[in-house]
């Protein structure tokens, strides 16, 4: 039998993978956005926003990966992913996903009613219009598809919360768009670099002339390339994720994927 040639653990920048159709659509892109915001979505800002959630996902899926090999194991389950969020501190991202899922319930903490009631994790995000968590479903195809192209199988469970993290940090990803854009610009800033002691601390993340710029250029109706991307530094400051997702976003938005 021929023995099967190993898949890459990650494409670089300027890599094939560059050039692949991400697994989530610019389609799904822009309904994301459009729950948060009636702003237009520029052909352009929705192939960036697309790249930087793939990204993300992928950092996430390759440190379970690494959690499942650990013990021998092919396919992920719940563990891998808080394995891998608990020694990556960059890939605790769409949080609000964390109260929803059994998964993490239980490293949240309690929320506690007026009368000192628990509120069950069910409950706590009342009936908030657009719900990250209700849309999750629509990002399960795309998971599954980025699970096949590193290689990985999981159970349901957590190709479940890869779906809500996701949809959490697409929706996020497109309310701080939107505040740039009405904004006129990134007017927070600061930024968390995460440094291993004894190594270097990395550039800062806002040495990018665009993210250094407190003002933005264009109308206040439509989003950006460029707002994706000051979305982007916002959502992830400071560590090598986040020049990972701005270097891949970039360059999907240059030369988007013919299919």
């Amino acid at each position: 039998m021929t023995a099967q040639p190993a898949r890459p653990e990650r494409g670089g920048p300027g890599t094939a993978s560059l050039t692949d159709v991400p697994p989530f659509r610019p389609s799904l892109v822009t309904a994301v956005f459009r729950d948060v915001t009636p702003m237009h979505v520029s052909r352009s800002a929705a192939w960036a926003a697309a790249s930087v959630t793939r990204t993300v996902l992928t950092e996430i899926i390759d440190g379970a990966r690494r959690a499942a090999a650990e013990q021998a194991r092919t396919k992920l389950i719940p563990g891998d992913l808080l394995s891998a969020i608990d020694r990556n501190v960059e890939l605790e991202v769409g949080t609000e996903w964390y109260a929803h899922s059994p998964t993490f319930r239980g490293l949240t903490g309690v929320v506690y009613d007026a009368e000192g009631v628990v509120v069950p994790s069910r409950k706590r995000r009342g009936s908030r219009r657009p719900s990250a968590v209700a849309g999750a479903h629509r990002f399960e195809a795309g998971v599954r598809k980025l699970l096949r192209n590193r290689g990985a199988t999981a159970v349901p469970a957590l190709v479940r919360d890869l779906d809500g993290i996701a949809s959490v940090f697409l929706t996020d990803l497109a309310r701080d768009a939107a505040m740039v854009v009405r904004e006129g610009g990134v007017r927070r800033f600061g930024t968390v670099a995460l440094v291993t002691p004894g190594e270097p601390a990395p550039p800062p993340l806002l040495k990018d002339p665009l993210l250094a710029l407190s003002t933005r250029k264009g109308d206040r109706r439509t989003i950006g390339r460029d707002d994706v991307l000051a979305a982007t530094a916002l959502q992830l400051s400071g560590g090598g994720l986040g020049r990972r997702a701005l270097t891949e976003a970039r360059a999907a938005a240059r030369n988007p994927p013919a299919g």
